[in-house]
Order: structure tokens, then sequence, then C-alpha cells
């Protein structure tokens, strides 16, 4: 007899529910969320189980890889879609979602979510860093400017890249000789040059990186699309494999129309917006570089212009976005560079 069981992860205590194949509990309890204990429960309740459910979640991914080292037949499923399943039963707890969990690994009734590998994550860990103390420089300079405009002081453009110092430069003269403002400012300006220091240091670690990263020195060979995109792709794809087409990729990164149809309505809406949003994003910057700063003519912008003749131009950019998505698959699968001429195109 198969046995499957669902859990309900929690920061401490986790809900545990095992089920036979025909659907009826045996097993309901709870115990400390760690990938040992939950082993030792399930092993001394019934030994050798079928499936483990649980949801995607914040612990999801290190509960799904502790439990994998142990040989559990483990599997992450979609919360959003699970939670659909879930909120039909009459009472919510911790207690029920974890029969329910259970019952959807005996049906099968469920999407499964890829655990990314830890070089990915690492990967997203640094982009993300990156990306978090540019928007704490950007936080402080608009509070700066805000505040200052109080007291009619305007602050001008800052070119200086990531150093920022002009900035510093023209904050320190506009308070000068007001004793009030030097001391609230004071602290912003030390944390202000603190933030553009290690923000210069990490991009210089990512963009050293995108040079040792084969894949990623291809994957920029398309224009438009820098480091910053190509690496952040390689982490939020992870493995290439997993999409039975390259056009699958745009679905997957939420760059698809909506479509709804019942009966005799049929309609198609904006895009999804479902899966990365930073990399959604990333990729619609990469297009409309392509198309507005780009001089260089490709097949590729040759299209995007045909796109923003009939659609306009931001339709156009969406669609040149979700075709990036296919491109960068393709060359990541085939092991190719952009084909800048029809006649560099592999036969």
């Amino acid at each position: 007899m198969k046995r499957y069981v669902g859990i309900d992860v929690a920061q401490e205590q986790s809900a545990l529910c095992i089920v036979d194949d025909t659907g009826a509990i045996i097993l309901e309890s709870t115990c400390p969320t760690d990938p040992d204990e939950i082993v030792r429960t399930i092993a001394t309740a019934v030994g050798d189980v079928e499936k483990i459910v649980h949801e995607s979640g914040p612990l999801s991914t290190w509960l799904t890889r502790e439990l994998a080292k142990r040989g559990a037949p483990v599997v992450c499923i979609d919360a959003r879609a699970a939670h659909k399943v879930l909120s039909a039963r009459m009472n919510k707890s911790d207690k029920s979602d974890a029969v329910g969990l259970a019952q959807l690994a005996r049906t099968g009734w469920y999407g499964e979510v890829h655990v990314k590998s830890e070089a990915s994550d690492q990967l997203r860990l640094i982009l993300s860093a990156r990306e978090r103390l540019i928007r704490i420089r950007m936080d402080i300079e608009g509070q700066v400017r805000g505040l200052l405009k109080a007291y009619g002081i305007r602050l001008g453009p800052v070119n200086a890249g990531y150093s920022r110092q002009s900035f510093r430069d023209q904050l320190g003269a506009a308070i000068k000789g007001e004793p009030s403002l030097e001391m609230i400012f004071a602290s912003l300006i030390t944390v202000h040059e603190t933030v553009c220091l290690e923000a210069t240091a990490i991009d210089a670690k990512v963009q050293q990186l995108a040079k040792d990263v084969p894949l990623a020195r291809r994957l920029t060979s398309i224009p438009g699309v820098g480091p910053i995109v190509s690496l952040r792709f390689i982490a939020t794809i992870d493995d290439v494999t997993r999409f039975r087409k390259a056009t699958d990729v745009g679905a997957y990164l939420g760059l698809t129309p909506r479509r709804y149809q019942s009966g005799e309505m049929d309609w198609s809406g904006r895009i999804s917006k479902r899966g990365d949003g930073t990399m959604r994003k990333l990729l619609y910057e990469a297009a409309n570089i392509l198309i507005q700063r780009v001089s260089r003519f490709s097949p590729l912008k040759a299209w995007a212009m045909r796109l923003v003749a009939r659609k306009g131009m931001k339709k156009a950019i969406v669609a040149t976005a979700r075709k990036l998505a296919v491109i960068l698959t393709r060359i990541w699968r085939d092991g190719t560079t952009f084909a800048w001429t029809k006649e560099e195109l592999p036969a």
C-alpha cells in the first residue's frame, strides 16, 4: 500500500499528515520544522512513503534540499494553486492544510515548483544585494532633495557614476553655514558615501563575474542585453532543459497575455505578470534599449521597429521583451551567439 505525506510548513512547528492510497488518514501530527525530525517522524509511523508534498514559501527551498539529501521523495508545489484547493475546505487550520496537501500528493493534482540550485541562489543573492544598495542610495538622495526644498534649496543633477561625489559636494555646499542643517544631514552624508562605495565594489564584482561566466558572455552578444540582464536570466531560469519549448519562457516570466474562455466568451487581456518581476522589468528595459538606443540594425531590431509602427511603443517593447527571453533561451540551449545578419543564422 502506497503512502503519501502532506506537510504544512511553519516557522517552528509543522503540521504533518500521512494518508494511504485510498485517502484514509494514517497519522496526523506536528513536529519541529527540522529535516531530521520530519524524516524520523515519517519513518517511525509508516517507514517508506511514495511522496512528500509541501507548499512553496520562505523555507521551501531549504527544506526541499535538505529532505532530498536525506533520500526523501519530496516535492514542492505551487502555493497559489494549492491555496485554491485548500480554501474549499470548511475550516482553515494547519492540521486541515496538511490533510489537504496529503490528498493532493495522492491524487497528483498539483503543479510542481522547480527548486533552484545553490549556485543560482548565490548569483541571485549578489544581484539582489546590488539592487538593494542602489535603491538605498536613491532613497537617500530623494529624501534629501525633498527635505531641502522646504528651505528653497534645489540640488542639481548628478553625473558622477556610482560614487555620486558631486551629490555630496552639492549638499555640503548647500547646508554650509547652517548648523541645524549640518547636524541633520551629517549622518545622511556618511551613510550615502558608504552605500555608494559598497555599490561600486559589488558592481565591479558583478561585471567581473559576467566576464568569467562563458554563458553570460554569449548572452550579452544580444543587443540591449548587458551583464546584469544575462546574469539575472541565468539565476532565474537555472536549468534551461526544464522548458520543452523556448517560447514557454515568455509565459514563465509573465510576458504572455492572459486569456479567458467560457462558452461563447473568449478574450485576451494584458500580460499575466507571473513569475520573477525583477527579471521581467530587466527584459523590458533591455527591449527599450534595443528599440531606442541601439543604432546597429539587425533582423531583431527591424522586427521590433515594424512592431512599433503597427502597435505603438509600449506594446512593441513588451513583445520585444518576450522575444528577447526566447532568444536568450535558444542561445543558452544551442551554445551559439547572437546572429546580427540573416547570413549568420545556422541552417
